[in-house]
């Protein structure tokens, strides 16, 4: 997929010898939002402090493909203290959204403007791997694309109206109309419109 919110400085980078990647992962929870990197040390950009997860996180394969389709991936953090999973669970709420980003740095090291998006989506249910003191947690995360699968729970009634515009009197009578039967250019008791 072509990216045009790529920068000219992340284009030429792309085309060297020798490439740098990160990814930046922000992921939203029940009261805070996490910015974590896959290097190590703190990384600022974008108006944030993006943490290093080192060798502790890891994302799966990001996959894309010329027919429309839901691709999901994996995000694992290891190495988290056994006595910290209550906490993780509680802030753990399903459907909340998840980007993830590509960023390039150059020699220095300093992060090349602007990493782009490689995946957006939402977190979907996680999977726990308690080892003695340490635990391993994997977090789903489904393409927004699932929304397509999803029914819209709609209908062509008043109420159904008056939720998104509360003084629309367009669909007042669809219910009074729907057994109704109408003559149309003539009268009920004419036959063959005579």
């Amino acid at each position: 997929m072509p990216r045009t919110d790529a920068t000219s400085a992340f284009i030429a980078a792309l085309e060297q010898k020798i490439l740098r990647p990160a990814l930046f992962v922000q992921a939203a929870f029940a009261s805070t939002t996490l910015y974590l990197w896959t290097g190590r040390g703190s990384v600022s950009w974008n108006g944030h402090t993006w943490l290093g997860v080192g060798t502790l996180g890891s994302v799966s394969t990001i996959e894309e493909g010329s027919d429309v389709q839901a691709r999901g991936i994996v995000l694992t953090m290891t190495g988290i203290d056994a006595t910290l999973l209550t906490d993780v669970m509680t802030e753990m709420q399903q459907g909340l959204p998840v980007t993830v980003y590509l960023g390039l740095f150059d020699a220095t090291p300093s992060l090349i403007a602007n990493p782009v998006i490689s995946f957006q989506g939402r977190m979907d249910q996680p999977t726990l791997d308690v080892d003695g003191s340490t635990a391993t947690i994997q977090i789903a995360c489904e393409s927004r694309l699932m929304d397509l699968n999803t029914p819209a729970e709609r209908r062509y009634t008043n109420d159904d109206q008056q939720r998104d515009y509360p003084n629309d009197r367009g669909f007042e009578f669809v219910n009074s109309i729907q057994e109704l039967t109408i003559y149309w250019g003539r009268t009920s008791s004419s036959t063959n419109n005579l």
